[in-house]
């Protein structure tokens, strides 16, 4: 058997590498090994283990559509704790990943001031924000995790992703802002960010919450 260390391996922009039979145990020593300060992002379920390392492109989609959804919570008055790209994970469930963002919102005031998250105690964030440019997200771990509602951002396309009865129903609303058109508007500012750039999108797009209002 061939052994190698995971500074061996170079995952460039874009791309993604899959393990296979990778036990718990290894997992947990992966995540430590890698730390924190990467770039890359880690999604394991029952054993396959895969790494991704993101293009530009998909940075800045996810910069943008997560200060989209921080201006609609701070606008609308909405209280939340933002965890990022936290590795949320459980043992009983053979499951962990780390979305582009997450947010807790419901269940925001019991994650106040928290810098460890453990999902046999903790909830599950209320919304994670995944942007697929070069692989598509798998849901398996979201599923196991029971995450609420997970939005999957693809070709100019929003999808939310509801968690009902152990399963994902996608949906045209979402359940944490139900006067919204989500899935129409986030497209919309994310290509206008393209257009005339990130900060007059982001007060334009304030301007059209508060005319909402």
């Amino acid at each position: 058997m061939v052994t190698i260390q995971l500074r061996q391996l170079s995952v460039p922009p874009g791309h993604r590498i899959i393990l296979h039979n990778i036990s718990w145990q290894e997992f947990e020593e992966i995540l430590t090994e890698l730390g924190e300060n990467r770039a890359s992002r880690l999604a394991y379920y029952q054993g396959i283990l895969e790494i991704k390392m993101p293009l530009p492109k998909h940075e800045v989609a996810k910069v943008i559509i997560g200060d989209l959804v921080k201006i609609i919570l701070e606008e609308l008055e909405i209280d939340c704790e933002c965890f990022g790209s936290t590795t949320f994970k459980r043992q009983d469930m053979n499951s962990g990943i780390e979305p582009d963002d997450s947010f807790y919102i419901k269940n925001h005031v019991q994650m106040i001031g928290k810098e460890k998250i453990d999902l046999n105690i903790d909830p599950p964030p209320d919304l994670v924000i995944e942007i697929d440019v070069t692989s598509k997200t798998q849901l398996d771990a979201y599923l196991a995790l029971a995450v609420p509602e997970v939005w999957r951002y693809e070709n100019d396309k929003l999808q939310i992703n509801i968690w009902q009865d152990g399963k994902y129903i996608e949906s045209e609303n979402s359940p944490n802002f139900p006067d919204l058109q989500i899935a129409e508007i986030i497209p919309q500012f994310v290509e206008e960010s393209r257009i005339i750039g990130r900060s007059p999108t982001l007060r334009k797009f304030r301007q059209w919450v508060k005319q909402f209002i």
